[in-house]
């Protein structure tokens, strides 16, 4: 069971007057992904850096992190993630 790192920049745009995920974006580093986080956050209502840590061969979630968060997140965005 081998274990990869991902680094994710989670967008969030406004549909329907709702603040809803929108385009992830993969990053190289977890500093890479919250610099690329925080400098789309003037173009976008809110962006997070995240960390995902999943079994290579199931697919199977083992951790999700937020390392940044920018402008407006959804405040359920953190439980969000430990369901998934």
């Amino acid at each position: 069971m081998a274990m990869k790192t991902t680094f994710l920049v989670q967008t969030f745009v406004i549909k329907r007057k709702r603040l809803v995920p929108g385009d992830r974006q993969a990053s190289q580093s977890g500093s890479g992904a919250m610099k690329r986080a925080e400098a789309m956050a003037g173009r976008m209502p809110g962006t997070a850096a995240l960390q995902i840590v999943a079994d290579d061969e199931t697919g199977e979630l083992e951790s999700a992190t937020i390392l940044g968060q920018y402008g407006d997140v959804p405040d359920d965005f953190a439980e969000s993630l430990q369901a998934a």
